[in-house]
């Protein structure tokens, strides 16, 4: 394979930030680049190289599992109050208690991609009611996409008024951007539980632990943050009733073979010239 290529047409892995802008310069033969990454589109804006003609290629799908797993495994804890038992395993003190359970409950995602198709397939086999968002909406049938429901995710009052828990797992692009502020936060369905697994950039951070400080939101899980490492001031991490994980969420052993995978699909692909696999549109950014 690699001796079809001349001058380094391929580049895969991942391209540190500080050197993103110099990457014609010192690769000047480059045409395609495979990312080990899904939500790339940010970092190759900012790198300047959305009018370049590299073709950059991302890893969708590959993270689906491990991060729709997440978004379950933080519903259960809430619902089976697991974040209590482990206080009160702490204490060495024994209580009987009374949880819920997520048959009957809402959930909504936001957006219905690849991952959140699988979430909401995964809330469905739990007996949940799930609606979600779409970009196009249009003649779209929700059972298409695994929902009893479908609204545009550009109004997403009625959506939030309802849902018990809500994902966000839509790209971050400029019109995603503090999608989710302090109106939004006071429209979410008082006790409800949110879950991050998108960018933190997507909702208004301090208004997003106003919310959790003044018990309107019951609790959240989040996997990414307005600034990472989150600040070891931040007061998420004092809060009981918030899960933080480390932008880890989509990171699983079976991570290097599925992007192994994938990269060969689309090295065997690109030489036969045919379509790649997970080409980002450089205007949307995903």
């Amino acid at each position: 394979w690699l001796k079809q290529m001349s001058q380094a047409e391929v580049i895969f892995g991942y391209i540190g930030r500080a050197h993103l802008r110099e990457l014609p310069k010192f690769a000047p033969y480059l045409k395609w680049n495979q990312s080990p990454s899904t939500g790339i589109g940010q970092m190759v804006n900012r790198g300047g190289l959305t009018e370049s003609d590299i073709i950059f290629t991302t890893a969708g799908g590959v993270h689906v599992t491990p991060l729709s797993e997440f978004v379950m495994m933080s519903m259960l804890m809430f619902v089976k109050d697991a974040l209590r038992m482990a206080e009160e395993k702490k204490r060495h003190n024994w209580e009987r208690y009374c949880g819920t359970e997520l048959r009957g409950k809402t959930l909504a995602v936001i957006s219905l991609g690849r991952t959140g198709q699988e979430i909401a397939r995964l809330g469905k086999s739990f007996g949940m009611r799930v609606i979600g968002t779409k970009r196009h909406t249009e003649g779209v049938d929700p059972e298409s996409l695994g929902v009893d429901q479908l609204y545009p995710w550009t109004n997403l009052q009625p959506l939030l008024k309802e849902a018990d828990f809500v994902v966000l797992c839509i790209p971050h692009t400029s019109e995603t951007e503090g999608m989710i502020g302090e109106e939004e936060f006071a429209t979410m369905k008082p006790g409800s539980v949110l879950i991050n697994i998108a960018r933190g950039t997507i909702y208004d951070e301090p208004a997003f632990i106003r919310a959790l400080e003044s018990g309107h939101l019951a609790g959240a899980a989040i996997d990414v943050a307005a600034k990472e490492p989150l600040p070891p001031e931040s007061p998420l991490w004092d809060m009981p009733n918030v899960i933080i994980s480390p932008h880890s969420a989509s990171t699983a052993d079976s991570e290097n073979w599925k992007l192994t995978d994938l990269f060969c699909d689309n090295l065997l692909r690109y030489l036969d010239g045919q379509n790649l696999r997970n080409v980002l549109n450089k205007k949307t950014l995903y």
